[in-house]
């Protein structure tokens, strides 16, 4: 079934009676808004210091010098800057596999930025996405049942390991009763979740959404399967070279670990609070390629980008600033460059913050509108990093150098996820 505005349902949530001025029939002319922003990523603990090692073009990718990492065919990743256990409490940290502690500390982060909006349980909602979810759990409690035995796995395992426990440790400290959520489609469960979020928002379900993504997968297993497949660049001997979004050279993108969240609320809700709006959420897209499990379709882009335009009454010259999903996969990089020129055209600039963060895979929709956001209300648009020479394929306007400063009135995240998940956020500057 097809969930359009005309229909009694909005991404399959139950409608509102319809509000004139509003292409969604229930929020009428106030639009939902961003309030409150939280991560914890390689560049930094939280928002300031990561936007600040963004712009400065700063890349935190290393290598491994684990023992367990030392056979890999590929050991380069970006670690976190902290470790969430140095701001959780001991207790509660044990009890929370490292996706879900960083959700956590992110969601905290989001939740305070806000100004902890007084909303009753029954009207706050939580969406909290993630690709692989408690794997380290999952390997850590295996090999421990296969030396020690059964006897010695966790009484914390299931809720550690389960790909619901980021949305359900986040609900459970902030009281949220209005749903608990966990999309998980790959690399764009962090953007699939805040697009759920406007989504149960404009439904009439909550009247604040905490969403956002988390990925910790940095580990012998998860390292080795994607090497096995080629995704992952193997330039050790550079490393902070490595991540090489559109550039001729790129081989593979960098395994990255961090979360990222934001309080979405009513604009009127916000004002009469005297919140502050970083940006509005003006619509989203979502499509599923149905291609291959592996290769992405731009087709499937297209459609995904032209939704989120058109369901936030946006045109493709609105459009000034792309930042882009742009992992450094050889083809991924380009399909997605020709998905931008057919839908949006040359005239956008483009950005591929992958280059610097590496990919936060359940994260990085998250992490990635949060940055969008910030070019929103800071007007300017960080550079992408290692691009000695541009893919002659690539026709896009990509910001290299040092970050550009112009007013960006409306922007869009890309966010495509093994499987053929393809979601896309369109953001606009808040009156």
């Amino acid at each position: 079934m097809s969930y359009e505005a005309s229909d009694d349902y909005f991404l399959g949530y139950p409608k509102l009676p319809d509000l004139p001025g509003s292409p969604d029939g229930v929020l009428g002319t106030t639009g939902v808004v961003v309030t409150g922003l939280g991560m914890t990523t390689p560049l930094g603990a939280d928002v300031h210091s990561t936007w600040t090692g963004l712009l400065a073009g700063e890349s935190p990718v290393t290598v491994l010098d684990e023992a367990w990492a030392r056979d890999l065919p590929v050991r380069l990743a970006g670690r976190l800057s902290q470790e969430p256990t140095e701001v959780l409490d001991r207790v509660e940290a044990r009890r929370m596999d490292r996706c879900q502690q960083i959700a956590m500390v992110a969601a905290r982060q989001a939740w305070a930025d806000a100004g902890a909006p007084a909303v009753a349980p029954e009207r706050l909602a939580v969406v909290m996405g993630t690709g692989l979810g408690g794997g380290k759990t999952l390997v850590d409690q295996h090999d421990l049942s296969s030396v020690k035995g059964p006897g010695r796995v966790s009484p914390f395992a299931v809720t550690m390991l389960m790909p619901n426990g980021p949305a359900a440790a986040v609900s459970l400290d902030l009281g949220a009763r209005a749903g608990a959520h966990a999309p998980t489609s790959a690399c764009a469960s962090g953007a699939e979740a805040i697009a759920m979020g406007l989504a149960i928002l404009r439904a009439g379900r909550a009247d604040v959404v905490v969403a956002g993504g988390t990925e910790a997968c940095i580990g012998r297993l998860s390292m080795a399967a994607f090497a096995r497949m080629g995704a992952l660049s193997s330039r050790h001997d550079e490393p902070q070279s490595a991540s090489r979004p559109f550039d001729s050279a790129r081989d593979g993108f960098v395994m990255a670990e961090g979360a990222g969240a934001v309080v979405l609320e009513r604009a009127d809700s916000a004002r009469a609070r005297g919140a502050r709006a970083y940006a509005t959420l003006a619509g989203t897209g979502m499509s599923s390629d149905a291609h291959a499990m592996t290769a992405p379709s731009a087709d499937g882009q297209i459609s995904a980008i032209r939704q989120a335009l058109s369901s936030g009454g946006l045109g493709p010259h609105d459009i000034v600033h792309v930042n882009a999903h742009a992992p450094g996969t050889p083809v991924g990089d380009r399909i997605e460059a020709s998905a931008l020129l057919e839908s949006i055209g040359p005239h956008a600039l483009v950005t591929a913050t992958k280059s610097i963060t590496g990919h936060l895979i359940g994260g990085a929709g998250a992490i990635e509108a949060i940055f969008t956001v910030l070019s929103i209300f800071n007007d300017v648009i960080p550079a992408t990093r290692n691009l000695d020479d541009k893919d002659p394929e690539v026709k896009v306007d990509i910001v290299t150098g040092s970050p550009r400063h112009t007013k960006v009135t409306a922007a869009i995240s890309n966010s495509f996820g093994f499987g053929g998940h393809n979601v896309v956020l369109a953001f606009t500057k808040s009156a």
